[in-house]
């Protein structure tokens, strides 16, 4: 995959949507006009700035000082307040930059499966990866300040300062993105979904990072670490320093997701998502049921069951079927099932490669008796293995130009993605849009017994939070 080629697509993807646009909302001009610099904020760039160079860097704090635990509930509303303040132009930023991220998301989810070696689990968030790479953009300059805009699916038109990414924007718009996914509905009712983002920025002892960069963070991860360790001299033990902080900080238990590094890398940028999901009028079955991983093996894994009219469609010609059951208002977790195990790759490349919107088009009501795993997935995915998959090894390598960050020269190592996907049953209400059905030979039986795939969307912004696969639900990667 060329970074010239995904811009090119992501540009043709983009003009189409925005022809589609209503009449009277749309606007004649180039349509990236709304995610780079305006003629008046380029023109404030350019005023002298009165502070000093130590004003505008920090030193991060040794990694054995503790901090305060993350406090979940406030990280919700500051995403709700986010949501609640789209207005116009916001709207139409929301879209394009859904549109971006979901063409992104389902390029280097097939980056991700190729080099994993256990198929077992999958699992990547769209908003999470583009919020890492337009952090990494707020930090560059130069050449690798164009080739991140280009690879975020943004054309440079030339080098002028209004044909420039602006990254606040887009990180601005990514926090209303989330927001939208955890906001309550229309009566009133809080959605019972959390999202929550934390950044560690892990740095050798040393070295200083840009003040206005840590800043920048804050609409994509309000909560930003800043730490430092020595990160040459022992690379396990740095490795287990960082697993340890982030677990005291977050209190999520995310396993083991940073790998020993390389003792040469002086920045190491790690993600954390947790998504916690209560599925409305379903229930924990009493007992363990079986899960087939393949025709031989099967596992015992804690199933939920409910009952409703959700959206589905059997697709006889490809031997699938989805199954769509809202999680909020606007929120849908859409379950694609093979019809045979074996056909779980080939279905993958089918759905997660195409137009999703449009399959999605072909789903219509049902009554349905739902019966599938309660979903405790942990994963992790390193970016730079996944820039590497895509022929861009050298886009965040140690001749990136970051000088946004630090005054230092950089050498980014591992830029993780670390993610707690947490979906169990909540005996409350229905889900939105759902009525209960009598059981009865009128319902159809869906049980995802075997190895199927999921993705959880936002229908107002058509953004993907999450892709994934479950082979073998008590597997993590």
């Amino acid at each position: 995959m060329r970074p010239a080629g995904v811009g090119l697509r992501a540009t043709m993807l983009c003009l189409l949507a925005w022809a589609g646009l209503p009449t009277a909302d749309r606007v004649y001009i180039h349509p990236f006009h709304l995610l780079v610099y305006s003629k008046s904020t380029c023109e404030q760039l350019e005023k002298p700035n009165g502070e000093t160079p130590k004003d505008q860097t920090l030193t991060p704090l040794p990694i054995q000082n503790e901090v305060p635990p993350v406090d979940e509930e406030s990280l919700r509303e500051k995403l709700v307040l986010a949501a609640q303040k789209l207005r116009g132009e916001d709207k139409m930023r929301v879209t394009m930059v859904g549109m971006l991220l979901n063409f992104m998301g389902f390029r280097m989810y097939k980056m991700l499966t190729e080099t994993q070696t256990d198929d077992s689990v999958a699992i990547l968030s769209p908003t999470a990866l583009f919020g890492t790479l337009t952090s990494f953009y707020l930090g560059a300059l130069g050449t690798t300040a164009s080739r991140l805009q280009t690879f975020l699916g943004v054309p440079g038109e030339d080098l002028s300062c209004t044909s420039q990414l602006d990254g606040h924007k887009v990180l601005s718009t990514l926090q209303a993105i989330q927001g939208l996914l955890v906001l309550q509905d229309r009566a009133g009712h809080p959605a019972r979904l959390r999202l929550s983002t934390v950044v560690g920025l892990f740095t050798n002892d040393g070295l200083r990072l840009k003040r206005p960069f840590v800043q920048g963070l804050a609409p994509f991860a309000p909560v930003t670490l800043p730490r430092s360790l020595d990160l040459s001299r022992d690379p396990n033990l740095a490795c287990e320093l960082i697993n340890r902080f982030m677990q005291a900080a977050t209190g999520w238990n995310m396993g083991r997701p940073l790998r020993e590094g390389s003792p040469d890398s002086s920045l190491l940028f790690n993600a954390y998502i947790h998504f916690q999901g209560q599925m409305k009028g379903f229930s924990l079955l009493p007992s363990l049921q079986e899960f087939w991983v393949d025709n031989t093996t099967s596992v015992s894994v804690p199933m939920l069951s409910g009952m409703g009219t959700f959206q589905h469609w059997r697709d006889t010609r490809n031997n699938l079927s989805m199954t769509q059951v809202p999680l909020s208002k606007n929120v849908g977790l859409l379950l694609i099932q093979p019809h045979l195990a074996s056909a779980l790759e080939e279905v993958e490349a089918l759905t997660f490669q195409r137009d999703f919107m449009t399959w999605t088009k072909n789903l219509s009501p049902r009554a349905i008796h739902l019966t599938m795993p309660q979903l405790v997935l942990r994963g992790s995915y390193d970016l730079q293995e996944l820039l590497a998959q895509a022929k861009l090894p050298t886009l965040l390598g140690p001749e990136a130009n970051l000088y946004k960050i630090s005054s230092d020269k950089l050498r980014v190592g591992q830029v993780m993605n670390s993610i707690l996907f947490e979906l169990k049953a909540d005996q409350g209400e229905q889900p939105a849009g759902s009525a209960q059905q009598p059981a009865g030979p009128g319902a159809l039986e869906v049980t995802l017994n075997r190895p199927f795939l999921f993705a959880v969307y936002d229908q107002d912004s058509t953004a993907l939070h999450f892709l994934g696969r479950v082979a073998n639900p008590l597997r993590v990667v």
